[in-house]
């Protein structure tokens, strides 16, 4: 039965496709287009056209963004090396030195 119905449909497209018809051509049919005659003289210029209307003034702009902060400096150059001072005041003289006393100096011998 589910082949019964494929064959039938390929039968009857393989008979309806077989049958010869001629084919009828019908000649187009003659237009007839008319010849242009020669050119006629050539008109007067025409008048000047008026001058247009002027337009409005168009509104003000919008103001720009603030620009973008620059960029930090370089650092600057080593400054010059500064003077020498001034020679400080001598300072005060000493009292002089007691003489006599029982103080001893003991001076290490050298090692050879």
């Amino acid at each position: 039965m589910k082949y019964s119905i494929i064959f039938s449909a390929v039968l009857v497209s393989a008979a309806l496709s077989a049958c010869d018809r001629p084919t009828i051509v019908t000649p187009p049919a003659a237009v007839n287009v008319p010849v242009p005659g020669p050119a006629g003289a050539t008109g007067a210029t025409g008048a000047t056209g008026s001058t247009g209307y002027t337009g409005a003034t168009g509104s003000t702009g919008n103001t720009g963004n603030t620009g973008n902060t620059g960029s930090a400096g370089d650092t600057g150059a080593t400054g010059s090396k500064g003077s020498t001072g001034n020679t400080g005041d001598t300072g005060a003289t000493g009292q002089p030195g007691k003489t006599g006393g029982d103080t001893v100096v003991i001076v290490p011998a050298p090692k050879n």
